[in-house]
């Protein structure tokens, strides 16, 4: 299969996982490893996140200015500003202290997505049936201390499989937002999030990128994009109806899959 034609495959990938909680790193891992892709420094899975950077930012572009354009005038845009900085910080920090060991340790052992898939869902099953009734239901008025709540959860996505939208996501629940809400607020904590997640990852790479690979990356980048711009919204409304045991369901049956292909000598 040609190398353009996988790159437009794994793009698709990373923009239909990355907000959804079943990780996008143990799906384009996995997936790069079926189709025989080559990642020399893992340049190719970095910077097509990118796109999914975007589609976030471009999807909420008319919320992003009335919120900058009130942090002079609205209590409202103030609090929600600073709920998503000190969510961010606690990742930021435990990125800044870990990053080598998971990406050297954890990123290297199938067994590790495998547990993280299962406990992943069970704890989602967990919260959707047994969780606090629902107090918050515009993102916006997320306190900040749920907010900080929220942000150790999202130190768990450092563990590979957990997955960063469903860390912060049950997280949120767990914090008495609402299904909807605890989405959104993943959305917008996503943008900080993994801005500064690429802007590092970018720097560590700088010396591995070719003008040969540039084609690829911006196939890949261009379906990150736009896969991540169709799944979002349908995504929000799935949830409101049916909520996110179906996820946790898919992530048990995935991690169960993954230590299937372990026994079988094939990951």
């Amino acid at each position: 299969m040609p190398t353009t034609v996988q790159a437009a495959l794994l793009g698709v990938l990373q923009g239909i996982t990355e907000f959804l909680p079943v990780s996008s790193t143990a799906h384009l891992r996995i997936a790069e490893s079926l189709l025989g892709y080559q990642d020399p420094g893992g340049v190719f899975t970095v910077l097509i996140q990118l796109g999914s950077i975007l589609a976030i930012m471009w999807l909420y572009r008319k919320k992003i200015i009335d919120i900058i354009g009130g942090l002079l005038s609205r209590h409202e845009a103030r609090q929600f500003t600073l709920a998503i900085v000190v969510a961010t910080i606690p990742a930021l920090l435990a990125g800044a202290l870990l990053s080598g060991f998971v990406k050297n340790v954890l990123y290297e052992s199938p067994s590790v997505f495998a547990a993280a898939f299962i406990l992943g869902g069970l704890v989602m099953l967990v919260v959707e049936r047994m969780g606090p009734s629902p107090v918050v239901q515009n993102a916006e008025h997320t306190h900040v201390s749920r907010a900080f709540g929220i942000g150790l959860c999202q130190m768990l996505a450092l563990i590979p499989g957990v997955s960063r939208s469903g860390a912060t996501i049950v997280g949120g629940m767990a914090m008495g937002l609402d299904r909807p809400a605890a989405a959104e607020f993943s959305f917008f904590l996503a943008m900080p999030t993994m801005t500064a997640a690429f802007a590092h990852d970018l720097f560590e790479v700088r010396h591995q990128l070719s003008p040969d690979r540039v084609l690829e990356i911006g196939i890949g980048l261009i379906a990150a994009f736009l896969a991540s711009l169709a799944v979002i919204t349908p995504f929000l409304l799935f949830v409101r109806r049916s909520g996110f045991a179906p996820f946790a369901w898919y992530r048990i049956g995935v991690g169960l899959a993954i230590l299937a292909a372990i026994a079988a000598g094939w990951l």
